[in-house]
Parts: C-alpha cells; sequence; structure tokens
C-alpha cells in the first residue's frame, strides 16, 4: 500500500495551466477602480512625491488618462478635485462650475460609456483641511451634511454616474439621497465610505488631494481601528438611509472588515487599497525587498478573496496594462 495519501494538493499545482483552472479568486481589469486628481490649468502634468506613478492632472490630460482606462477595460475611474482657491467654507466643493465638475462634463461629452464616481468631501477645498464647517475648532456635524448634499447633486447634474461622501459625517448618506431624488437624480447611485478607519496608512493621499489639515486631526470623524462591530452599526446606518454600495477604507489592513461587512449585508463592497498600502510596496520594490508585480497582484487578489467586489487601486492601470500585454 502506498504511503502517500490518495488525493495529492500538488498535482494541482504543478503548471500555471491547472493552478489558472482550480483558482478559486481572481482579479480583472473590470474589478477595478482607477484614482484620478484633476487640476485647474491645461498641460498639467504634476508628480505626487509620496506616490510613484501618480500625478495631478489638468482636465486635458486627466481626459487621457480616462481614455486609456476604459480601453484597457478598468471598472471606472474615481475623481479627486483641487481647486485653485480655497475657504472656510469649501466652497469650491459645490460650485457648479469647479473642478470636479468640469472634470466630470468632459469626460461624459469625450466617454459616456466610462463608469465615473465623484468623491464627495470637503477636505480638499476648506482652507483648514477639515471634512467641513468648523465650529469652535471642530467640525460642525449638522451644518456640514448640507453642504455635502449640495456637492452630491452638482456631481450628478455634471453627469456622475456614482457620488462617493467620504467624509463620515453622521447622517449624511440620507441626507444626501433626498437631495439626489429631490433634484431629479434618482438613478444617480450612491456609494458610501461606510466604515472609514482613522488610519496612519492615508499620508501619501493627502499630498496628491492637498487635504492635510492646518490643525488637528479628523479621529473624531474616522473610527478607532480596533472596532469591527462599530463598522457593522455604520453599514446598517448607511444601508437604512439609502447606500447602494459599501466601502470599507482602508482595505488590505480590514479585510477582516471587508469580509464581515460582505457577509452580513450581501450589499456590493468596495475595498480601498490606500495610499499608504500603496506606497510601502512601491518603497520596498524600489529597494529591490520584494517583486512589485507579485506583491501589488497579492495585494488585490486578498482584497477580492475577503469579499470585495471591487477595489480602488492607483496601480489599476499597470495591472490592466499588464493583463493586456497577456
Amino acid at each position: 500500500m502506498s504511503r502517500h495519501p490518495v488525493f495529492r494538493p500538488r498535482r494541482l499545482r504543478r503548471s500555471e495551466g491547472i493552478r489558472a483552472l482550480v483558482r478559486e479568486t481572481t482579479v480583472t481589469p473590470g474589478d477595478l477602480v482607477l484614482p484620478l486628481f484633476a487640476v485647474p490649468g491645461e498641460g498639467v502634468r504634476r508628480p505626487v512625491g509620496s506616490m510613484a506613478g501618480v500625478e495631478q492632472t489638468s482636465v486635458d490630460e486627466l481626459l487621457r488618462d480616462a481614455e486609456e482606462a476604459l480601453r484597457l477595460g478598468i471598472g471606472g475611474v474615481l475623481l479627486f478635485g483641487i481647486p485653485a482657491r480655497k475657504d472656510e467654507a469649501g466652497s469650491g466643493g459645490y460650485d457648479e462650475h469647479g473642478i470636479v465638475q468640469t472634470a466630470v462634463r468632459a469626460l461624459k461629452r469625450a466617454l459616456p460609456e466610462l463608469l465615473v464616481i465623484t468623491d464627495v468631501c470637503l477636505c480638499e477645498y476648506t482652507s483648514h483641511g477639515h471634512c467641513g464647517v468648523l465650529r469652535g475648532g471642530d467640525v460642525d456635524n449638522d451644518a456640514t451634511v448640507p453642504l455635502l448634499a449640495r456637492v452630491a447633486v452638482t456631481h450628478a447634474a455634471a453627469g456622475a454616474d456614482v457620488v462617493a461622501p467620504s467624509d463620515m459625517m453622521d447622517g449624511r448618506v440620507g441626507a444626501i439621497r433626498a437631495a439626489l431624488d429631490g433634484a431629479g437624480f434618482q438613478d444617480t447611485a450612491l456609494m458610501s465610505y461606510a466604515a472609514k478607519y482613522a488610519s496612519a496608512f492615508y499620508g501619501p493621499f493627502r499630498d496628491a488631494a492637498e487635504s492635510v489639515p492646518a490643525f488637528g486631526d479628523r479621529r473624531t470623524a474616522q473610527m478607532d481601528p480596533g472596532n469591527v462591530l462599530e463598522a457593522l452599526r455604520e453599514v446598517r446606518m448607511d444601508v437604512e438611509e439609502g447606500a447602494d454600495m459599501l466601502m470599507v477604507k482602508p482595505a488590505l489592513a480590514y479585510l477582516d472588515v471587508i469580509h464581515r461587512v460582505k457577509a452580513e449585508t450581501g450589499y456590493p463592497v468596495c475595498g480601498y487599497h490606500v495610499s499608504g498600502e500603496y506606497a510601502m510596496i512601491e518603497a520596498a520594490a524600489d529597494r529591490g525587498w520584494i517583486d512589485r508585480e507579485r506583491a501589488h497582484r497579492e495585494a488585490l487578489t486578498a482584497i477580492r478573496r475577503a469579499g470585495a467586489d471591487l477595489v480602488v487601486s492607483y496601480w489599476s492601470r499597470q495591472f490592466a496594462r499588464l493583463a493586456a500585454a497577456g
């Protein structure tokens, strides 16, 4: 009698062909969303020093990146805006002629089939870098929510397919949904940053979006990293208020939260592979410590395996280019 088991798991690992055949979790370009950072001007391509391969771009250059994303089969783009001027109320965020609104209109004229998601927040537009109106040195939740609703309506009016509030104000999902419906945008989807943690991994993004707080931090709005049950409460509230999709941010450090949210709601879930998670892979690869392509692929696979239906990734174009090259 053979000393070996009848089933030999290594039989299914001996070639890439058979490994691919029995692979449980896959990532395709269509599962990914590419973040883009719009700035005023023309012909602008400004590299973000802390994020290799990421740039702030004027709308004309952003159109080139979006066209490539569409051609490569990437699922959509997520727009952030950096205005020419900022003020205490973040009025550039809800200006009908603001940078994101202008970018959305240009994208929908040139690439009507492209899925356009817009970030709804005020931190990029306020002079103090916080996500809303300040009262006594803290964000006034209830004064901020109507402004966020105004932002969302202007994005929808410009042609956004999905609005994504990232501010974590209480009650903002319901207010945004009501404002969209009241303005005739019942078909505009709402993806809530439902579980957004007070993470150490956001630093490079704040360079890209020029949204570093002038003082303090955003911990009163963002969740404590030790909490999962709180995330589920936040998620349930957003579902009840009308969210169509749910985001967990960051993704790689919160795979368990992604799994719980997907398992307990059944809603479409997005994982945001955030700037710090991305930048760590890039920095380690630059030093020759890890294989860049394998590390990025493994990270994206982990996020999908945890239950994310889509992943916001700064590596979306590189992944899709490699997929297109075969």
